[in-house]
């Protein structure tokens, strides 16, 4: 089979799906990419068993059809010291030989039988549907994401849970220590006549997967899962991920309900503050003190094993009675981070309960709360 592409259009292409390869892999045939013509279509897939990514293309002079499966490694680094120009591929369909040729040159590669390559799931018959639009995924994918463990003995913990129910979808995150909650009514969901809702949850690596693709993406998102697997079908991308086994735990329970003292400050001020005098915050607690009164944050850490400490004072909305917490900084400026409203609100009701983060304006259709446990204070 012959076809002629674009050398910078397909490196990009097969740039986006070579993540989902690992360095090791179970089956041999796993470090290659599958190419598989069709007509003027190109398709490439990448997987690692649990996360298949599929692309395509349309090519240029194509004679034949098949597929083959290529060294991802001496692919991509020979594609990626070509400046934009057109290369000629040709496969020999009975030993799998394969020749690239530039205007200067020629490449040899050999090819391994494309039938190897592992085949694709297939979803059940009660498998569900949801659509919704590609920015509202990529946006709670991106707020919840940095809030998912590295828990070998919780492995729910390690994925975004996905709780889906005839209003819209809610996005879940949570290592224990921090927990975000993303909610959003812009989603249409098809479930069965006697269930009120569904869930899956889903792995770090196909969540991180998606975050780094959505954004060049446009249009709709679907979403086809059953009880194992989940297809998300872009338009130019196919994800295929295995989920999460498990029983996610119920994360309303942990949100505190009622919620007397609220702070509602300046993002950006709060953000380079606590940056800078986290700083002095001991290495091993990364405990950050926040003292909250007469419309004043005073933020403190000390480190007494290096004779270091600073302190800050910011301007803030709150004209309740005093209130002292403690909170592991590191933990805090991520979440403060990952707040895009200007102003941020903190809800406390005392300094041994869960903290809650709101943005002061949340975007359209879509609803975030964030979570901290705070550290004890000994003084």
């Amino acid at each position: 089979m012959k076809f002629k592409a674009s050398s910078t259009v397909l490196l990009s292409h097969l740039q986006a799906i070579s993540r989902v390869i690992n360095n090791k892999n179970s089956l041999p045939i796993l470090d290659n990419f599958l190419l598989d013509l069709t007509g003027d279509v190109l398709t490439m897939t990448a997987s690692d068993t649990e996360t298949t990514l599929i692309t395509s293309m349309e090519v240029e002079n194509v004679e034949g059809n098949g597929k083959v499966a290529v060294a991802s490694r001496l692919l991509l680094d020979t594609l990626r010291e070509f400046s934009e120009q057109p290369l000629n591929f040709e496969i020999n369909d009975s030993n799998l030989a394969m020749v690239i040729s530039s205007a200067n040159g020629q490449y040899n590669f050999i090819g391994q039988n494309g039938d190897e390559y592992p085949r694709l799931p297939e979803l059940q018959e009660d498998a569900r549907k949801m659509t919704l639009p590609v920015d509202t995924l990529s946006d709670g994918i991106s707020k919840t994401i940095f809030c998912t463990a590295d828990d070998e003995l919780r492995p729910v913990m390690n994925g975004i849970y996905f709780d889906i129910h005839h209003d819209g979808l809610t996005l879940v995150a949570t290592d224990a220590h921090k927990l975000v909650r993303y909610k959003t009514n812009h989603t249409t969901v098809t479930l069965s006549d006697d269930e009120d809702r569904t869930s899956f949850i889903l792995p770090k690596k196909p969540a991180t997967m998606l975050k780094n693709i959505l954004p060049k993406e446009s249009g709709e998102v679907e979403v086809k899962f059953d009880s194992k697997n989940a297809y998300f079908t872009l338009s130019n991308y196919t994800m295929i991920c295995r989920q999460v086994e498990g029983r996610y735990p119920n994360y309303n329970g942990v949100i505190p309900k009622e919620n007397p003292y609220k702070v509602i400050v300046d993002r950006v001020s709060l953000l380079n503050a606590l940056k800078r005098v986290s700083v002095f915050s001991n290495q091993a607690s990364n405990l950050i003190k926040l003292d909250m009164r007469d419309n004043r944050i005073k933020i403190s850490a000390q480190d007494i094993d290096f004779s270091i400490s600073a302190e800050e004072t910011i301007s803030c909305q709150y004209a309740d009675e005093p209130i002292r917490i403690g909170f592991k900084s590191a933990f805090l400026i991520e979440i403060v981070g990952n707040i895009s409203s200007s102003d941020v609100i903190l809800e406390l009701t005392d300094p041994s309960r869960a903290g809650i983060i709101l943005p002061f304006e949340n975007e359209e259709n879509e609803e975030v709360l964030m979570l901290l446990m705070p550290m004890l204070l000994n003084d």
